[in-house]
């Protein structure tokens, strides 16, 4: 029964953490949904929350979502500002499209303390220092 399902696996779609500002007193970081694809994707929900121990205790945040009608190829949409203080959760994305009426999903998943300065590359399509998950 499961060979009935078609195969739709999630390839040339990224999440990122990226820098956007910084300064003396803070940094502001943004997640980004990048499509590397050559075509769009549309009726795109992403649902993202974070969870895991902080000074020996459970933490779980609130789980938001997003709907963005429609990504084109080659660009990116702002999902939503993180705080620094949740880089030591992990950070859990899970997204939803369409392409031509089938439906993808992946979860992104950023390990604890995963977005750190030697992990930084230069985010393609955003253009911006931080960490990707293809």
């Amino acid at each position: 029964m499961k060979k009935d399902f078609p195969d739709n696996t999630v390839e040339d779609i990224a999440v990122a953490v990226a820098l956007e500002k910084e300064s003396i007193e803070s940094k502001m970081w943004y997640v980004y949904l990048i499509n590397l694809k050559n075509v769009a994707i549309e009726n795109v929900l992403i649902t993202s929350r974070g969870y895991g121990e902080k000074n020996g205790e459970q933490v779980k945040t609130s789980v938001l979502r997003h709907m963005f009608p429609k990504v084109e190829p080659g660009t990116f949409v702002l999902v939503e500002p993180i705080d620094e203080d949740t880089f030591g959760l992990t950070n859990e994305y899970w997204l939803s499209y369409y392409i031509d009426g089938n439906i993808y999903d992946k979860k992104f998943i950023f390990l604890p303390e995963s977005i750190i300065d030697s992990n930084f590359i230069k985010i393609p399509v955003v253009n911006k220092p931080g960490v990707m998950i293809r």
